[in-house]
């Protein structure tokens, strides 16, 4: 995989497979620990919001120089969970703002609707890693490549 295949993905389908060189198809381990990647970020739930960068980030750079599905799926959860992030301060910080003219509530459920996507693609991903293919979240910033 080169760094075009990694980085413009044309508006081709976000489910695309990644298989082994030498046999055709992704280690079950590999797949499980690409897995947790994804998954790792749902303990932003229990963290504040926190736990949804450092668990995959964790996982990345632990598992990174071994195991390549892995490397691919960490840095596709760190990027998601960091452009989450980015978007919930924005609009959470201007609904705050607003909330004084009294229509920051629309914003406050425009965070709340980003946070129900946010659970719903991670719980995707979890499983597409589980099944050796590689996710790309939507609209996503490529910070780490």
């Amino acid at each position: 995989m080169n760094q075009t295949d990694h980085d413009d993905h044309g508006g081709a389908s976000p489910y695309e497979p990644m298989a082994d060189a030498g046999t055709g198809a992704i280690a079950e381990h590999e797949r499980q620990w690409a897995m947790f990647a994804h998954l790792s970020a749902l303990s932003a739930l229990f963290t504040g919001g926190l736990g949804a960068i450092i668990g995959p980030l964790i996982i990345w750079l632990v598992k990174k120089d071994t195991m390549p599905f892995v490397d691919d799926q960490g840095k596709e959860a760190l990027n998601f969970n960091i452009t989450v992030a980015i978007a919930m301060a924005v609009l959470i910080g201007i609904g705050t703002i607003l909330m004084i003219v009294l229509i920051g509530f629309l914003f406050y459920l425009v965070a709340f609707a980003l946070g129900v996507a946010w659970l719903v693609v991670v719980v995707i991903a979890t499983i597409k890693a589980n099944e050796g293919v590689r996710y790309r979240y939507p609209m996503t910033l490529r910070l780490i490549k």
